[in-house]
């Protein structure tokens, strides 16, 4: 049995083709007309308004205005770093300045002031509560010694009192220095 390929059958087949190539085109041509009508809008939305402002950088011998101001490192009252501002209109604020504050008996009190030109804030710190602490622990620790000592025969009793003073060593340890004197003591303005 033989089979014929009709002629009609590949000319349907180059027609279908070429429909196809038709159709994209023209969809490619709708896709790029909306998005040239879309572009078009936004350039007439955008004509109103300025551009919108940029950092630029201008070096400093163009630059017509002075530098602001001037910032250093140094340390505070309680020795740790910190950024401090050198104000070049600090003279300009200076005639500004609060009038000196009057105590009950009506004489003016003197308010100390920092380089800012703010006045300066006192604190003072206690740490007596903290000195107590740690005196009650050494205290503690003697007695254990003594005890210990005083108790020769009974080995249990020893094992026991060392254990205790172990305990009152190591906490004694983590307390008696600055920095646990400065984060438990007590600031009052």
């Amino acid at each position: 049995m033989a089979m014929q390929v009709s002629g009609n059958y590949a000319q349907s087949k180059t027609d279908y083709a070429e429909k196809v190539k038709e159709k994209q085109a023209a969809e490619r041509a709708e896709k790029a007309k909306e998005a040239q009508e879309a572009k078009k809008a936004s350039e007439e939305k955008g004509a109103g308004r300025l551009s919108e402002p940029q950092d630029v950088y201008i070096h400093g011998e163009k630059s017509e205005k002075e530098p602001v101001g001037l910032y250093r490192i140094g340390q505070d009252e309680d020795g740790s770093r910190k950024i401090f501002f050198d104000d070049p209109d600090k003279a300009d604020r200076a005639d500004n300045k609060e009038e000196p504050k009057a105590d009950e008996d009506g004489k003016k009190l003197k308010v100390d002031r920092n380089d800012q030109g703010k006045p300066t804030e006192k604190c003072i710190t206690d740490t007596d509560k903290v000195d107590r602490e740690i005196k009650k622990l050494k205290e503690k620790k003697q007695q254990l010694e003594q005890q210990i000592q005083s108790a020769s025969g009974d080995e249990k009793k020893i094992r026991e009192l060392e254990k205790k003073l172990a305990q009152v060593e190591n906490e004694l340890s983590q307390k008696d220095n600055d920095t646990y004197r400065r984060q438990n003591a007590s600031v009052s303005k």
